[in-house]
This record gives C-alpha cells, structure tokens and sequence, in this order.
C-alpha cells in the first residue's frame, strides 16, 4: 500500500535536514552530491553504442581474383547453370557480361541494381558475393582457347547423373549470410540475364547460420560427419599455386567442379556409429583420425589394430582421397542441400561439393577415381549433378568479369 501522506511528508523532510541542515559539510558535499546526479543522468541519457551488424559486412567486388572463392563460406549460398540462347552471339555475350558484373558490384556493396524494384532489399549485403563461371560451349562461342579440363568429367560407376542438375554455359554462384540477401540478387541477376540464356539448373545449399559456430570451424555435412578438414589455406604458397590459374585469358581465375552428391540419411540411420566412423576414417564427435585425438593431427596409416587389421581402413573415405602426390589437391566450398521428402522418405538431402582447382584433370580426376574405384561411403551416397566451369579472373573498377575472353 502507498504510504500515507503525513509519512511521505517526514520522510521527505528528513531527507531534507540530512543533505542541507549540516553546515559543516558545507557546499563542497552539495556539490559532490549535484556532481554525481548529473553524471548518472548523463550515463542515463547517453545511447549505448548498436552492435555491428554482420547485415552490414562488404565484400570488395573488384580485384585481381574474383570473390567467393577464397572468401570465407557464408551461410547460404545458390548456384544457378544457364544456357545461352540461340541467337547469343559474342556481342550479346559482351553485353551480358558488363551487365551482370555492373549489378553484380552494386549489390554485393549493398546498393540497388539499376533496375531494381526492391531496392529495400540490397540494402543488407550479409557479405554477399557473385562468382561468375564460364562452361566449355560460352569458351567455344567466345572463340577463347578452351583448357583441356574444361569439359563434362568421365564418367564414374557411382554417378547417377541427372541432366536438370549438371552442364551449363554459364555459372552464377551467390552467396550471402542471409538468405533474403540471396534470393534477391538471384532475382536481379536473372532478370539480367533473361534476354540472352535460360536458367538450366538451380541449386540452394546452406551451412551453420552466422554466429552458431566460431569462425574457422570445419562445416559438417549432414551424415554429421566433420567435411573438409584437409582443406588448402587461403593465402598460402600451395593455394595459391594448385588454386589460381597461371597462363592465357584465365590467368588469375581458376577451375570449378560442381557435383550434387545425394546422401541417403534413411539407409544411414541403419549404421551404428563405429560403423560410421570407420567408413569416413575419423571420429564423429571432432573430426581426428581414428589414430589421433584431435581434428587436424596427422593420420597414421600404418598403425593396425591388435589382430593386425588398419585402424583407419584402406576402404575408409579419408584413405582413398589421401594421395601421396602433393598436387593432387583443391580446395573444398561446398554446401549442405535438403529438399522436402515425399512418399515414405525421412529426408532427402545432401552435399553440393564445390572445387576450386587450377587444372580439373590434374587435381580432381584422380582422387575421384580412387574414391569411384573403392570408397565404403559409396554405400549411401550417389552423384546426381556434375559440372565443370572455368571461373575468369576479377576485374577492375570500369572492366567486367570475362573480358580477358570477350575484350
């Protein structure tokens, strides 16, 4: 209950006779007393610095190497392969090309695309990136010396290739860590694109949301399994020199291999997890090699069991992609990928894996013939999609992504 008036009137003249009746406290007391109140209205009324919003996070557009490559996976990411219309020739394809580049710079600093009807939408790049890809038939209307590895893979045992999800003239890889970002600008770049090619497959994949890991962590596909550990480091000698092209029109660009990997997550949920653990050759719960306690420690493939069998098992996924030739590696960029089930299934889900390699043939072919020839995982997975592009180099401010080909 509220006090009664006679009460609130003592106390407040107490308070009264304390802070003013002691004359030898004087006026430094008061003045303290006054001080203190004005700093913590001040402190009171002062805002509070906003966070930073990883909403407003830019990824430079313009350079020597074209982003979305070496740039840190984002959360959310579609691939999109067109094919060029008919009537394409290489001067529509010039124009193509200066007006994706031109939309493509705008809206991965956060600004509109010229025609844009959303521009509320750009507004909030989430370290948006475009990666553009040229397949084999773009290089042969171009009239460019097309790379020897810039053609469809041979053919493996395991593929179950579907033509809705392979192929293609043309490659838009856009990523962002928000998923609005990147419907958007998919939605600008075909709108761009609409008078010269047709989309042939597109393809949505995600990895963990912003902030649910610490930076640098290794992504996890959906079997759980930690995916990529070995992976090349950006900036290094070897990525550098296995990643980036060194000669022609493709000269700081580099090669992309897009395969849709189905995972059959209902046949795996039958494996018990020692079962798992042996197939892929690592533990479940970190990532190490069943010969290792952490994620990165280096496989012993010598080291065998007390009845003498491997630890890590010839038939394990991690021994048949190891290779002793030091050039037979690429960097990994892949996503996640999980579509609504139908009829009985539980899920159906899987890996887009993305490459980035200087030469296809020399990196990747090998490593996936030995994984084709003998590789357990082979039991619940199957490729459905495969597509090799050429990814030009970046540009600068006034140039446009390919003209090292078209120019």
């Amino acid at each position: 209950m509220d006090a009664p008036d006679s009460d609130k009137r003592r106390g407040a003249s107490t308070r009264r006779r304390f802070l003013l009746g002691g004359a030898v406290a004087g006026v430094g007391a008061a003045a303290a007393i006054g001080l203190d109140y004005g700093i913590n209205r001040a402190a009171e009324s002062t805002p509070s610095a906003a966070p930073p919003r990883n909403g407003d996070e830019v990824v430079p557009f313009h350079g020597t190497h074209q982003a979305g490559i070496d740039t840190d996976a984002q959360a959310h990411a579609t691939f999109v392969g067109l094919d060029l219309n008919a009537d394409t020739d290489a001067d529509a394809l010039r124009r193509l090309m200066r007006i994706l580049t031109d939309d493509a710079a705008r809206l991965t600093q956060g600004e509109q695309a010229l025609a844009d009807s959303e521009p509320e939408l750009a507004m909030a790049p989430a370290r948006l990136t475009v990666t553009f890809g040229f397949g084999p038939g773009l290089v042969a209307l171009a009239g460019g010396d097309r790379p020897t590895w810039l053609a469809s893979l041979p053919a493996f045992e395991t593929d179950r290739l579907q033509p809705e999800f392979s192929d293609g003239d043309l490659l838009i890889q856009i990523a962002a860590d928000d998923p609005i970002t990147v419907a958007h600008a998919t939605r600008m770049l075909l709108k761009d694109s609409r008078s010269f090619a047709k989309v042939r497959w597109t393809q949505h994949g995600f990895r963990r949301a912003h902030g649910t890991v610490a930076p640098g962590t290794t992504m996890r596909n959906l079997f759980g399994q930690v995916d990529g550990t070995t992976n090349l480091a950006p900036g290094t000698e070897d990525f550098d020199r296995l990643v980036w092209s060194a000669s022609g029109w493709l000269a700081g660009g580099t090669g992309a291999v897009i395969r849709r990997i189905h995972m059959d997550l209902d046949k795996w949920d039958r494996l018990d997890r020692g079962g798992r653990e042996q197939s892929v050759g690592r533990f479940l719960h970190n990532g190490a090699p069943l010969t290792g306690e952490n994620e990165h420690d280096e496989a012993d493939f010598t080291a065998t069991t007390a009845i003498g069998f491997p630890v890590i098992p010839e038939f394990s996924h991690m021994r048949r992609a190891r290779s002793d030739n030091p050039d037979e590696r690429f960097f990994r960029r892949g996503y996640n990928y999980d579509q609504p089930p139908t009829g009985e299934q539980v899920s159906d889900s899987g890996l887009i894996f993305v490459s980035f390699q200087a030469d296809v043939d020399r990196q990747f072919v090998p490593i996936q013939r030995r994984l084709d020839e003998l590789d357990l995982l082979n039991e619940w997975i199957a490729p459905i999609g495969s597509a090799v592009f050429a990814i030009p180099p970046g540009c600068e401010r006034n140039g446009y992504i390919g003209e090292t080909l078209l120019g």
